[in-house]
């Protein structure tokens, strides 16, 4: 192994070890950040304040909003109506008022009363419910990945633009001090040249369960919750969460979590646009479930000289220690979490900053009508987005392999030297558990050259998955009707 190699396997293993880095996952605080409302005309106004999606972020959207100066929870919706009527009761235990419940979105679009609303849906419903409120005047907070598709996020984009919205993404990370200062100090050329940068999720997900026709739950409108998928029957034991590993309503364990890594490290080089190529590998290994992401992936960006690399495990990967992070390795230092290393593995110093509070910071440009406030606007959130979009195509898009073949195959691409040291370290971890390819066999993507100006491929099939297929009346505007 040469030295190149010894090296970049040294700073995977510290990210995953080193309990020095565990602040790469810390998110800006939300109730101890310092309030920074302008005193303008509208900052004693009350904020009439509508959360869709009542599960895991729909409950913190709601808590950290009413925790906010003259913001107020006037509606949550969910098409669950016992999550709503759960979460309204909270509301109002915790802060004196319980908000209205719905279970269709639109009459929260059509209530003027409504200034801002967050989206905390499944992913499949991100673009449509933003679109809808930004027509009707509403400014948005979206969660990750803020569209479906690629092509979902051009139109939120667009919908801004056209009417002058603010939308703010959930990439809170971006609010985080600490990350604002690595931004400045590989601008400032203090690591030199960047060509390799790495994120990484680990985390254990286990069966999803038999994939069969279920019962739609009695507290669920399921055309509601359905909305622009096309699944028309419930084929895993779980509806709400495991959606996430259905193509229909979710994007896998990269637009799940590794959005936040690849955010991060695209502002961190300042890497415009979705690259020169991409090509994805791995599969859905260990077992046979109704889930059809990937729960092992590689993905290969080519950005010019760049290579960046987003990584997925989903089985136990030992040492089990973090969840995730990024490595961005320079000529002159190496940046692993929010550390600073120089080429020999020495720490040269831990990055620290003054955090924003990202709910907050969204109702400050609401306030002062300026996206421009925004850490996290809707058009940096759309590319990071669909850099995790364009990997699931290549994959989608693959052939299944053996380990031999797609080792060979890797072989005859173009790529750094990186690219094979990943794929070997993947196949090591799965053989490590054992897994039974002739029962969940791998998967070696396609090699996509891509057309940045368009946000689109040379290939045509490819091109044909940067949509999808929208089910009547819940249909993604044209351009045109945005």
């Amino acid at each position: 192994m040469n030295q190149s190699v010894s090296r970049r396997r040294f700073f995977h293993d510290l990210l995953i070890l080193s309990s020095a880095l565990a602040s790469l996952a810390i998110e800006p605080s939300a109730t101890t950040a310092a309030s920074h409302l302008p005193s303008s005309r509208l900052a004693n106004e009350e904020i009439s304040h509508a959360v869709l999606g009542c599960r895991i972020r729909g409950k913190v959207h709601a808590r950290e909003f009413a925790k906010l100066p003259n913001v107020r929870i006037s509606y949550l919706c969910d098409p669950d109506r016992e999550l709503a009527a759960q979460l309204a009761d909270e509301i109002k235990k915790e802060f004196g008022y319980r908000p209205n419940t719905v279970s269709d979105l639109r009459e929260i679009c059509i209530d003027e009363n409504v200034h801002t609303v967050s989206i905390a849906t499944p992913n499949h419903w991100h673009a449509l419910a933003a679109i809808w409120a930004m027509q009707a005047g509403k400014d948005v907070y979206v969660e990750k990945p803020v569209c479906h598709t690629v092509v979902e996020g051009q139109r939120m984009v667009q919908a801004a633009r056209k009417h002058n919205r603010i939308c703010q993404a959930g990439t809170q990370n971006r609010s985080v001090g600490a990350h604002s200062e690595i931004v400045k100090c590989i601008a400032a050329g203090e690591i030199g040249n960047v060509d390799l940068a790495r994120t990484i999720v680990y985390g254990p997900r286990g069966s999803i369960g038999k994939q069969d026709n279920y019962p739609q739950l009695p507290n669920v409108d399921y055309n509601l919750w359905l909305g622009p998928a096309t699944q028309a029957t419930i084929q895993r034991p779980q509806l709400h969460y495991d959606w996430h590993w259905v193509w229909d309503t979710g994007n896998g364990e990269l637009g799940n979590n590794n959005i936040h890594y690849i955010d991060l490290v695209r502002w961190m080089l300042d890497l415009k646009g979705l690259g020169d190529s991409v090509l994805s590998l791995g599969g859905r290994v260990g077992y046979v479930d109704a889930g059809e992401t990937p729960n092992t992936q590689l993905v290969f960006h080519r950005f010019g000289a760049r290579t960046i690399i987003q990584e997925v495990r989903g089985l136990k990967s030992n040492p089990y220690k973090l969840p995730g992070g990024w490595i961005i390795e320079g000529e002159d230092g190496i940046i692993a979490g929010t550390s600073l290393f120089d080429r020999e593995g020495k720490l040269i110093k831990t990055f620290v900053g003054e955090n924003q509070n990202h709910f907050e910071n969204f109702i400050t440009a609401v306030r002062q009508k300026d996206r421009t406030i925004l850490t996290a606007d809707i058009e940096e959130a759309a590319t990071s987005s669909s850099l995790c979009h364009i990997g699931n195509i290549s994959y989608r898009l693959g052939a299944q392999v053996s380990a031999d073949e797609m080792r060979e195959k890797l072989l005859q691409q173009d790529l750094p030297e990186a690219c094979l040291t990943a794929t070997d370290d993947m196949l090591s971890h799965l053989q490590e558990h054992a897994v039974d390819y002739q029962q969940t066999p791998l998967t070696m993507g396609k090699r996509l050259i891509i057309d940045s100006e368009t946000y689109s491929f040379i290939d045509p099939a490819a091109n044909s998955l940067l949509t999808r297929q929208y089910r009547e009346p819940f249909v993604l505007p044209i351009e045109e009707n945005l």
